[in-house]
């Protein structure tokens, strides 16, 4: 049996389709859609046989032209696939229901996904919402849903690479792909002095775009990684830390997936019932700030008061709280 699972949105939502992908992976072959943001993900999910990268314009931030040539291709090649059933995986924003329309049109027999409108025919199984379940447990329903069997929402990654680092350390990982699910960069870089005076070392992590963020965060304090690890290196420096301290954004999921425990700077302008990280964690943040539920990318509110007013010490007590 050949499943098509898709997800196409960042790392962290690639990480939370983990469960659904095991689900599907114990009958045969899955065939993982992803965009461009999400495929280094998509590489470290256990059960995954092939992986299809495709730059949806309906759901990649910023949206690429709509070309027909484009939707004509992908459509041709879901088509060559062949899967016997599809399972779309979105967001409570998102709709399944254009990328079913593709998959009718490729042939695909049975999609199963979450759809708050009407689908007509284009879906064979259709879930509706409920916004109170973690997106990982809303995945996997959406597997079960088809069929499939598994009752362990954990996430999960292939083993990561062993690092180097001496142990035992802190990783602190201050950037995120929208700047409001966060913390301001001098409220990071005070973070570090503080749990380097707690008497723990402390290692800065991020992207090759985010060096200078990483350098000004690691100060003369921390060990700064910045730009030098890949996503799979990443998992292993997570897997080898105490503890990770991180906004809402995909290394946070990274590291629940290899069993580390993480304090997470979380804003509300997502529910943290559906977003928080999905394993062992402390979360820091007003929940009730103006900003709630608003998805911003951007801060709405002056001084981003949801996790500024977060003291550095309160960092330093959460670390102490997951690692006890």
């Amino acid at each position: 049996m050949r499943t098509l699972v898709a997800r196409l949105d960042g790392d962290g939502d690639v990480l939370l389709a983990g469960p659904a992908v095991r689900a599907a992976a114990t009958a045969g072959e899955v065939v993982f859609l992803c965009g461009p943001g999400g495929v280094r993900a998509a590489e470290l999910l256990p059960g995954v046989t092939r992986i299809i990268e495709w730059e949806c314009p309906w759901i990649v931030h910023p949206g690429p032209d709509v070309r027909a040539i484009d939707i004509e291709t992908v459509t041709a090649l879901l088509h060559g696939i062949r899967p016997d059933v599809a399972l779309i995986l979105t967001s409570f924003h998102q709709s399944p229901l254009p990328l079913a329309l593709l998959l009718r049109l490729a042939g695909v027999p049975k999609i199963v996904a979450r759809s708050i409108d009407y689908p007509g025919s284009l879906l064979d199984v259709r879930l509706r919402d409920d916004p109170s379940i973690p997106e990982a447990e809303r995945a996997l329903e959406v597997a079960l849903a088809a069929g499939f069997q598994l009752s362990d929402s954990r996430l999960a990654v292939v083993e990561p690479p062993k690092t180097e680092l001496d142990h035992p350390y802190v990783v602190v990982h201050p950037g995120a792909t929208a700047p409001a699910r966060t913390w301001s960069p001098d409220r990071w870089a005070k973070a570090v002095v503080a749990l380097t005076a707690a008497g723990h070392r402390v290692v800065v992590t991020g992207g090759p775009a985010e060096a200078a963020l990483t350098e000004h965060v690691a100060g003369a304090c921390g060990t700064d990684l910045g730009g030098r690890t890949s996503f799979r290196e990443l998992a292993g420096v997570l897997a080898g830390a105490d503890a990770v301290v991180v906004g809402n954004t995909g290394p946070a999921h990274l590291a629940a997936a290899v069993g580390t425990p993480v304090v997470s700077l979380f804003a509300p302008v997502v529910p943290a019932a559906r977003w928080a990280p999905h394993g062992k964690h402390v979360l820091l943040g007003d929940q009730n700030a103006p900003c709630r539920d608003t998805r911003a990318r951007e801060c709405p509110v002056s001084g981003h008061p949801c996790l500024d007013q977060v003291d550095p010490a309160e960092v330093v007590a959460a670390v102490a709280e997951v690692t006890a």
